[in-house]
């Protein structure tokens, strides 16, 4: 995906002034902003601004500057400006013209432009975006479908709009690029009409960045509407022979992405054939799984408000939707949100037989706190107490907000890097859980610009700490005791690699059937058959993959290890 440059692409000129009914408009034909001839008239007939709004680039003559990078000559006139009698005109008064977007398209502005130009997180600047504007729950739900769709597509929408520019992306303004982006998801990707679209998309590029750019904008987006969502990406999958490539096309992931996705379902026993289901599941917008705190909260006001009871794991439902943080218990933190497949990996491991359990729980990388609020709350049910360590001081404070819940004498927070948290005789644990940090290319539905941030370097950079912290894990385990691995990847360099790497190296762990621990953890019936999402590993033991398309959760990944003595 495109990011911030330090190039940016000029706006247009020309003149924007109406000419009034009384003139005569000039007929003659303009130019797209690809430079071709075209008729880029709205289809209501007012059309706004025509394809006159063009740069000297899209006029296709050379983009000539001065020394000094303007565009004016030495007698001070502008290069490239047309005739007065050349130029054609709006039908529309100006007074008449859209110059801001609505509150809802304005959120997902603001939202994607955070996400591009500040490295933000979509499913967190949003909703604070959402409670700003004061959007009511219509316009909460276009706003997001907007924002978290461009944000999925947004490497298949540039490969549209490259055949509709006539300049490489990284050339134009990254405000006006982001505009672009949203104008092609509503255009191809949701039902609103394209009148609506473009008049919409111009009107917020004329509020939000300036009347120069809208020119250009209108003319992509006319250019965009020649074609169809399924006439663009048949077109665009038609230029790759290779399959993974049109994969990735067609469904908006990087092709490494898909290619890593396929291996992993082939490791873990399931038929490659299900990676455009896996796909298309990365695309739709996740369930919002609610979990009430064992002994702690309560679910049954989320369910009596059309809330459904969950279908994997005990005491958690499927929101109805709407403001979660307006679900009672939500906000004093006894009932949270999280994912299915997260909260069975907190209860597979406090469900794991352990001869002699001294109550002594620990997740090792703790932030930002909803699996650790989990096993806290578990924990104290059974008199044990959980350290939770986070290696941030930004973190560690998530960790001890989404704990304060519980009782306090159940756990203690500690910041540090886990890789050093002593090992000796009297600070070893019973459980530890290890989540540690990973591509995410397992939660792509919920972080829907992920998918484009990450590249295979990251994988490699990843897998020595991952492995670090594994080894941490288990020195700081006591004989007879269980580490449980996890990691919301299921990139095999993440997962089947590093329990490999530790089980050559090591002769103190063995792993245990995960698959039956989950099957046990789960809802009675839930996970009947072990072996859908379990993998049986070399020298014994079974490890847990969960898939979207399959479980309906993110594809968690589990595997249950016991130390030896």
């Amino acid at each position: 995906m495109s990011r911030d440059q330090q190039h940016r692409g000029h706006a247009g000129s020309g003149n924007d002034r109406s000419r009034g009914n009384n003139r005569r408009r000039d007929d003659r034909s303009f130019r797209d902003a690809s430079g071709r001839g075209g008729d880029d008239r709205s289809p209501s007939g007012s059309g706004g601004r025509r394809g006159d709004d063009r740069s000297p680039r899209e006029a296709g003559g050379r983009d000539r500057r001065a020394g000094d990078g303007s565009r004016r000559d030495a007698q001070g006139h502008e290069r490239n400006r047309r005739a007065q009698h050349e130029r054609s005109y709006s039908a529309q008064a100006p007074s008449q013209r859209r110059k801001r977007s609505d509150p809802a398209r304005l959120t997902a502005y603001q939202a994607l432009r955070a996400v591009n130009s500040e490295d933000a997180y979509g499913n967190l600047v949003l909703p604070r975006l959402v409670r700003e504007n004061r959007l009511d729950t219509r316009d909460a739900a276009f706003a997001t479908e907007l924002a978290y769709g461009a944000m999925r597509w947004s490497g298949t929408w540039d490969a549209v709009l490259e055949k509709c520019v006539d300049r490489p992306l990284d050339q134009l303004d990254p405000a006006v690029l982001d505009a672009l982006r949203l104008g092609v998801h509503q255009l191809l990707a949701m039902r609103v009409p394209d009148h609506a679209a473009l008049d919409a998309t111009v009107g917020l590029v004329r509020g939000e960045i300036g009347q120069g750019p809208s020119g250009l904008v209108n003319a992509v987006l006319r250019k965009v509407t020649r074609r169809s969502h399924d006439e663009w990406l048949d077109a665009l999958a038609a230029e790759h022979t290779d399959e993974l490539r049109q994969l990735g096309v067609r469904h908006a992931h990087p092709v490494w992405e898909v290619r890593a996705l396929r291996r992993s379902l082939r490791a873990n026993g399931r038929d490659t054939a299900e990676i455009e289901a896996l796909l298309e599941a990365d695309n739709e917008a996740p369930r919002v799984h609610l979990v009430a705190l064992p002994g702690i909260g309560s679910l049954e006001p989320a369910l009596a408000a059309g809330a459904e009871p969950g279908d994997l794991v005990p005491n958690s439902a499927v929101s109805a939707g709407g403001d979660v943080h307006r679900v009672p218990g939500t906000r004093e933190g006894t009932v949270r949100v999280q994912d299915a497949g997260s909260q069975l990996v907190a209860r597979v491991l406090a469900q794991v037989p352990v001869a002699d359990d001294s109550g002594a729980w620990a997740d090792f990388c703790a932030g930002p706190g909803g699996k650790a609020a989990l096993l806290a709350a578990l924990a104290h049910e059974r008199g044990a107490t959980l350290l939770a360590n986070e290696v941030s001081g930004h973190r560690s404070d998530l960790v001890r907000q989404a704990l304060s819940a519980v009782d306090h004498e159940a756990w203690h927070v500690r910041t540090g890097d886990a890789r050093q948290i002593p090992s000796g005789q009297d600070t070893r644990f019973d459980r530890v859980l290890v989540d540690v940090p990973c591509t995410g290319l397992g939660a792509l539905r919920r972080r829907p610009e992920a998918r484009w941030r990450r590249t295979p370097s990251d994988v490699a950079n990843l897998a020595p700490l991952q492995r670090e912290l594994l080894d941490a894990a288990l020195d700081a385990t006591r004989p007879g005791g269980v580490v449980l691995y996890a990691t919301c990847s299921p990139h095999t360099a993440e997962t089947h690699d590093v329990l490999q790497d530790v089980l050559a190296r090591r002769g103190d762990v063995s792993v245990l059937d995960t698959a039956q621990l989950a099957v046990d953890a789960a809802l009675p019936g839930a996970l009947d058959d072990a072996r859908a999402a379990g993998h049986d590993v070399p020298g014994g033991g079974t490890s847990v993959q969960l898939w979207p398309h399959v479980h309906g959760t993110d594809a968690m990944f589990m595997v249950a290890l016991r130390k030896s003595a």
